[in-house]
């Protein structure tokens, strides 16, 4: 959806969007300080490879010149699949300097999933390394190629993107182009990435710099943070949480990012330790991972000052313990990849506010709660779905009219699939998602609150709660549950502890499947859509 040019005059002139780019922001950290880290990447096997904002900076502009000489026209879109660490930024700010349109795509993503974003986006390149998910990449090109997509262009680097890149199997050296005329702007469309597809087939968010830019500024505010801060995201950087993370923010105040290539609790605690690590973020499945470890309790957390979570329900209690065991404090923004923020919780909250709500509603997004009947919700701590206009929103999807027609209100307010309240005092709860609601015999059942609730029986890991559907009720609770090593569980020792707790019995679960591994979406949250299919399978089995 278009932009009211009003509205981007008047964000302009209020200094909620301005004129620079990250690859600005880097460009500017390499000439003045060269040498500082830019990224701390740690691999699978522990190695820990520094890159300095010079060669964050070097290594960008080479891999741009590659780019834009004669192959990809400006604004030709490419598909960016790389493993978490330094590369993947690299490559997204060669994409800018190039004027190219970055397709990201998280680097677990399947051949269904590739094929659908290629197919929708009509990327005309496709950047990796030179292996996909342990097979060799060319031979992924070579079949999405002959399937008819039209790739036109593969380009390999190495996993530091140190090298020559390969571009149709040969080496090319960067040439003499001038990218002064090719680089993107912060309002130009500089990345197409996908909802996290949990559920169904992704869609295409379309994202211009200023938006996450403005989302640094809150991100600041909220964290109050500065250019001495360490920053370790776990988070996949083509996803929303992990762009402002990973590549805005640090990149904005010239701070050195930590980013682990795969998610271990117990390495990531190391980092906390040896980095010196003061910002973390991560998604609340991975904070409870972290606390789980036997690691929280013996390293040093003491240059910690803040965790940014979220992605999915935050449990109160084990963030509560997370800020009793770290001293740190636990801060949220709510919204979307499609939204931004709606609202947050900062360093100057108190602990109810920070782990009991969302936060205060944030002025500049304009926040509305509608009823049932699309009027707006005036009185305090009535619920309603919210809706948003502002500048840390997205441009919408990409061509994609019955997608925008359910995203946006006939007059431009975008929504987001959530009830919400908002009290006298500007806080804002969230006190259902209707895309995570179980309806048992009418009764609507959160299934993150279940989550919550089980999450403390000591042989659980993680847990999900699903709908399973039932001929009497509509839908049951199902419980899927990765448990800590060693442990067993069985559904009637989940039933008691919940009873123990004095859980109300209509949250109980009434199946239990355990597996080895929960199945992770491409955003590095609990596959949920792969689970209710799963229950599905078993139960027409049975």
């Amino acid at each position: 959806m278009q932009r009211d040019a009003a509205e981007v005059a008047a964000y302009k002139r209020n200094g909620d969007w301005g004129e620079t780019t990250v690859g600005d922001a880097v460009a500017g950290w390499a000439r003045t300080r060269p040498d500082a880290d830019a990224f701390v990447t740690v691999g699978t096997d522990g190695t820990r490879t520094r890159t300095s904002w010079a060669e964050y900076d070097d290594r960008a502009t080479r891999l741009a010149r590659v780019l834009a000489a004669g192959r990809l026209a400006r604004g030709d879109r490419i598909a960016v699949v790389l493993p978490d660490g330094a590369a993947v930024h690299i490559a997204f700010v060669a994409a800018e300097r190039a004027g190219l349109t970055i397709v990201g795509i998280g680097h677990r993503a399947g051949a269904a999933e590739l094929r659908h974003l290629l197919g929708l986006t009509q990327a005309r390149a496709l950047l990796t390394v030179a292996e996909h998910r342990g097979r060799p990449a060319a031979e992924l090109f070579a079949e999405l190629q002959a399937e008819g997509l039209p790739l036109a262009h593969h380009v390999v680097i190495d996993s530091q993107a140190a090298d020559d890149p390969i571009v149709d199997g040969e080496v090319v050296a960067p040439r003499e182009v001038d990218l002064a005329r090719r680089a993107f702007g912060p309002d130009d469309v500089f990345l197409l990435n996908s909802t996290s597809g949990t559920t169904g087939l992704p869609k295409c968010v379309v994202h211009t710099q200023n938006r996450w830019m403005y989302f640094h500024k809150l991100a600041v505010s909220a964290g109050e943070m500065h250019p001495g801060d360490v920053f370790l995201s776990a988070l996949p950087a083509p996803y929303g949480f992990g762009i402002w993370t990973q590549h805005v923010t640090p990149a904005a105040l010239g701070s050195p990012t930590v980013i682990h290539e795969r998610f271990d609790a117990a390495a990531v605690l190391e980092s906390m330790e040896r980095e010196r690590v003061s910002v973390l973020a991560c998604v609340s499945t991975q904070f409870l991972m972290m606390l789980k470890s036997p690691a929280i309790e013996t390293r040093d957390h003491s240059a910690l000052r803040c965790m940014f979570t979220g992605g999915e329900a935050v449990p109160h209690e084990r963030a509560a313990r997370f800020e009793d065991v770290t001293g740190a404090r636990v801060l949220q923004f709510y919204g979307s990849n499609e939204t931004g923020a709606l609202s947050c919780t900062t360093m100057r909250d108190d602990r109810e506010h920070r782990l009991e709500t969302a936060g205060r509603v944030i002025p500049t997004m304009k926040v509305r709660l509608l009823d049932a009947a699309g009027v707006e919700i005036t009185e305090p701590g009535v619920p309603g779905s919210p809706v948003c206009r502002g500048p840390a929103t997205c441009e919408g999807y990409l061509d994609d009219e019955g997608a925008n027609a359910e995203l946006f209100t006939d007059d431009g307010w975008m929504r987001i699939g959530d009830v919400c309240t908002i009290d006298a005092d500007g806080y804002l709860r969230v006190v259902g998602r209707t895309s995570d609601i179980i309806i048992r015999g009418g009764k609507n059942i959160s299934a993150p609150a279940v989550e919550a609730a089980v999450a403390s029986h000591p042989a659980i890991a993680l847990a999900a709660a699903v709908a399973m559907p039932d001929d009497v009720f509509g839908e049951r609770v199902c419980l899927y549950a990765e448990l800590q090593p060693g442990a067993s569980l069985t559904l009637d020792e989940v039933v008691a502890h919940l009873r123990a707790d004095g859980v109300s019995p209509e949250w109980f679960p009434e199946q239990l499947v355990v597996l080895d591994e929960l199945p992770r979406a491409s955003g590095g949250k609990v596959a949920k859509g792969e689970l209710r299919a799963d229950i599905r399978r078993r139960l027409t089995s049975d």
